[in-house]
Order: C-alpha cells, then structure tokens, then sequence
C-alpha cells in the first residue's frame, strides 16, 4: 500500500483522526505570530491547523495530498467561518514559491523519509520571508518507546542536532525537547515523546 492509499483511507472516515482543536504548540506560539501575513501550513491533514491559523487573522494556504482530508478540512474552514486557499500538493515535491510567507508551520509530518524531509525543508527554507517564522513540532526518536502516534522508522524522526543542522542559517533559534500526556483525536494518545522548534530566518 502507498503512503497515498495509507492516509486516503485513514482520512476516508467520519471523524477527525487528529480532532479539530489546533495542536496544542502551535497554539502556544500565538505571541509570535505576526498581526497579518501569509501562512503556509505544510501537510495540513484535515486543516484543525491551517483554520486555528485563519482564526489568528493570517492568509493561509493548506497543502495536503490527501483529497479525503482537504474535505474535511473545507468543512472545519467553513464551520468557524474562516477561508482558507487549498492545493492538493505531494509536499516533497511541491514547488515552494521564493520568499513567499511570513509563517510556515510544519506540524508532525514524519512520513517523510530523510531524502524526502531533506527536499521539504528545503522548500520550507525557501518560502519562507526574510524575517519569516518557521514553527515545527514532531517526535523524538523516545516516542518508538510510547508508541502513541508517528512512524515506527527511527529515521523519520526529528532530533535537535537535525533541526539545528537544517535551519542554522535562522535566527534566535528556540528547540525544545518534552514528554507529556498529548490527546489529539484518535491518533494522538497517551505519552508522547516530542520536540518544539521555532526561529526566524
């Protein structure tokens, strides 16, 4: 089975596999964000990230290859009266405009292996502004013990020398790693192994 096939039918039901609250992080980093800008939020899934970022008053763009959860993620838009620009896009592939966001946010899209990972962080350097906020959370290679959510391959997991490796270019650099009970939907359970990354470029 295809990662595509994989996420289509995890996403092919009712309910919201991640629920519809913004992950807990992102949430936290409301103080940073600017007062209005474009963001781009980076394999959005079902969209409770790209709509909580529209809710904070940003021009958001949501890209996901998974036409199931750009459904869904419509519908959540439409719910909390927000509008949000789609385009259904591999996220490795995509051709990341040049310098053309004030946020990027790149929230628990470990199905990227290190080649792939490479290529996006890339494309997230790239269009993300001068002056630009990057804000990543994924899991630490401690979550293969929990077991709660995210790959089982060791490789697609973050650490903070990889983090800093990919974006030392940025500055006032924050990388914080935490365990702590996560309750996000379905998919997302119990204690989880994390690690919290922001800086501007």
């Amino acid at each position: 089975m295809s990662e595509y096939e994989r996420w289509e039918g995890r996403y092919g039901v009712p309910e919201y596999l991640f629920g519809t609250k913004p992950n807990y992080f992102l949430a936290s980093c409301k103080p940073l964000l600017p007062a209005a800008g474009k963001a781009l939020a980076v394999a959005d899934g079902e969209g409770r990230n790209g709509t909580w970022l529209a809710e904070q008053g940003l021009d958001v763009l949501s890209i996901d290859f998974s036409p199931a959860a750009q459904q869904k993620a419509l519908a959540l838009a439409k719910k909390r009266g927000v509008t949000i620009a789609f385009e259904r896009a591999d996220v490795h592939a995509w051709r990341y405009p040049e310098a053309a966001f004030d946020v990027v946010a790149e929230i628990f899209t470990q199905f990227s292996s290190p080649a792939e990972r490479s290529r996006k962080w890339a494309g997230m350097r790239k269009t993300l502004k001068p002056g630009g906020l990057m804000i990543i959370q994924g899991y630490t290679p401690k979550q293969l013990q929990y077991g709660t959510g995210g790959p089982s391959q060791i490789e697609n997991l973050y650490t903070h020398a990889m983090l800093e490796e990919a974006f030392r270019s940025f500055r006032n650099m924050k990388i914080v790693e935490e365990e702590l009970e996560m309750h996000e939907g379905t998919a997302h359970g119990g204690m989880s192994a994390v690690i919290n990354f922001t800086a501007w470029k």
